[in-house]
């Protein structure tokens, strides 16, 4: 595995834990020499994670669209900057970047990511490896909605079960590349 797509919010949080974790996972990832692929903002989150990832001499690369950039939300000083029309073409582009995705804290937007992935994952379209890191139980209600999901017969346990989840930054990071594999 040599790329991994991070979603993640474009705010911080109330907790410190979510940057703590999100500042841990780069550096478990980086420690393995994977390139990070994210959303290409300089807030939240999303800066935090191209921040660490700078600070520790890995290549990150960012996938923004026009109009954000237009409101200065870019991160300048990424190993690559890419500018695309619009949501749907970053998502598109992040996925042909990466070969496996991790979900950090976020909001609406990192779950339209996750989803979008898990839901081509099980079509087929792609085999990567889906994980999410539950800093603090931020994604207890999550998981319980899914595993309600399984019992109910609309998700299926095989597919629930290829999902990898962690609290911990380097657990994850070692289950997801060992899926990977």
């Amino acid at each position: 595995m040599k790329s991994i797509a991070i979603f993640c919010g474009a705010s911080c949080g109330r907790q410190s834990a979510h940057r703590q974790a999100a500042e841990q996972l780069v550096d478990s990832l980086l420690a393995q020499g994977i390139t990070i692929v994210y959303g290409g903002g300089n807030i939240g989150l999303m800066g935090a994670v191209a921040d660490r990832a700078l600070a520790g001499g890995g290549r990150i690369i960012g996938v923004i669209p026009h109009t954000l950039v237009d409101q200065e939300q870019a991160h300048d000083g990424l190993s690559e900057l890419i500018h695309v029309d619009d949501m749907h073409t970053r998502k598109q582009k992040m996925s042909e970047l990466a070969d496996g995705f991790i979900t950090l804290s976020g909001g609406a937007g990192s779950m339209d990511e996750l989803f979008q992935e898990i839901a081509h994952r099980q079509v087929g379209y792609h085999g990567k490896p889906c994980a999410i890191l539950n800093t603090a139980g931020y994604y207890d209600h999550l998981l319980a909605w899914l595993q309600m999901a399984v019992a109910e017969g609309f998700i299926s346990r095989y597919w629930y079960d290829q999902l990898v989840v962690d609290h911990c930054p380097t657990t994850l990071v070692q289950r997801l590349l060992t899926t990977g594999e």
